[in-house]
């Protein structure tokens, strides 16, 4: 056996347990937490990378159907009026033929659906890929979701504080009553803001839950947080990565090779097929007593074969095949620019993001921590006004969710070039 055919029926016999455990999994608590849980439960449980699979098996079931020849033929004759002969009145006719195509026919036959098993394949490896990406798109969403609550959470208890030093101030007549009012409409709009990324939480689960295969309102734990891990992008270095490695590339290669193989399968309609085969037919003996070979009976070798006439037609059919190979080629030409096009448009989201996080991680959300620190300062000594002051928290508030956005960002973005590219990147 060779090693790719081993390595299919190792797939095969994988993914015929797979469904039994992911359902003993799925009979018990799942604790879906980290980025791998999630993944690990998609790849076992997604119906449409299921479906893809069961796609590539069935193509696989077509090379031995390609491999086998045509089943013999049984005919059978019964003389409704006996024919006398010199031995003896014949009575019935059997006989059996194997018909065998023109040499190469099998090959090719053969290479085609083998190409078209192998085609399959990428095509699964492509949807798990894309399924990852999917995955790991919601997951990153549903972590930001979850850090966005939290950063809500800690500037309601800011200005909460803030709403205190103004009633103080307020007490002790070193401050106006519009500022506790401007405090309680920050409040108000901060509860709103809070209330709205709590809610956000009932739909993120349910898209989740939709690629999981989980029922929609299965509930899931706030995901792990996912440590920032930059890179260095070198254009080339990926687009080379996305050549070799692009499963939906591969798949059209050999889409490209059963198409070349339909080829010569199309060549060999202008030969006929050749039919070997063997009568018997039974017979009485003969009326005459004392007959040499009396009741003998005969055996007959036979030979059929086709006439391939219609020429016209075959070579319509040879024109139509070679039309599939170059329209597979032109493809996986339009494909792959596509995709190149996609690994700028990728990268240049990836490195903007990356700029975005710099810039929110290292300057402006140290300023503005620093702005509200001096900001309170300020106003409690009656330096300040309290308007002042809530822009100030604003500010930060602001600057820490669009930090978060394009942490998000930046690992949605990573997520898309691993399945534009096929592998992962470090």
């Amino acid at each position: 056996m060779k090693s790719q055919d081993f390595r299919a029926v190792s797939l095969i016999l994988i993914f015929a347990v797979l469904p039994v455990w992911a359902s003993n999994q799925q009979g018990q608590q799942v604790q879906l937490v980290t980025l791998s849980d999630y993944l690990s439960y998609a790849a076992l449980n997604n119906a449409h990378l299921k479906s893809k699979f069961q796609q590539w098996k069935a193509a696989l079931e077509e090379v031995p159907q390609a491999k086998a020849l045509e089943d013999p033929k049984f005919t059978y004759g019964y003389f409704i009026e006996e024919v006398e002969t010199r031995v003896g009145p014949q009575k019935n006719r059997f006989g059996i033929m194997q018909v065998f195509p023109w040499f190469g026919t099998i090959e090719a036959r053969t290479d085609a659906a083998s190409a078209k098993a192998k085609a399959a394949q990428k095509h699964y490896d492509a949807a798990k890929l894309e399924l990852f990406r999917d995955v790991k798109r919601g997951f990153y969403e549903y972590a930001y979701l979850g850090t966005a609550v939290e950063i809500a959470k800690d500037n309601l208890e800011l200005l909460e504080q803030f709403e205190e030093v103004a009633r103080s101030k307020y007490r002790t007549a070193t401050a106006g009553h519009p500022d506790i009012i401007r405090a309680q409409i920050e409040l108000a709009k901060l509860e709103d803001i809070l209330k709205s990324l709590e809610a956000l939480k009932e739909p993120t689960i349910a898209g989740l839950n939709a690629v999981l295969n989980r029922p929609a309102g299965a509930d899931l734990p706030w995901p792990q947080q996912i440590e920032l891990q930059t890179m260095t992008i070198n254009r080339q270095q990926v687009i080379d990565m996305l050549i070799k490695n692009n499963p939906e590339l591969a798949g059209l290669d050999w889409q490209i090779e059963a198409a070349r193989s339909e080829v010569e399968l199309a060549k060999k309609k202008f030969y006929p097929n050749i039919g070997v085969g063997v009568d018997w037919i039974q017979t009485d003996d003969a009326i005459t007593p004392g007959v040499r070979d009396s009741g003998k009976d005969p055996v007959v070798l036979m030979f059929s074969m086709n006439i391939p006439l219609w020429s016209e037609s075959y070579k319509a059919g040879e024109r139509q095949a070679q039309a599939n190979v170059l329209k597979t080629q032109e493809q996986k030409i339009d494909t792959e620019n596509e995709l190149i096009a996609k690994v700028f448009d990728v990268v240049y989201d990836i490195e903007d993001s990356e700029r975005k996080l710099q810039l929110y991680g290292n300057i402006l959300i140290a300023k503005a921590q620093e702005l509200v620190q001096t900001s309170e300062t300020a106003y409690k000594a009656g330096n300040l006004d309290f308007l002042s002051l809530i822009d100030a928290q604003r500010m930060l508030l602001n600057y820490n969710l669009d930090y978060q956005r394009a942490k998000t960002n930046y690992h949605q973005k990573v997520a898309e070039l691993e399945a534009v590219v096929g592998t992962e990147l470090n």
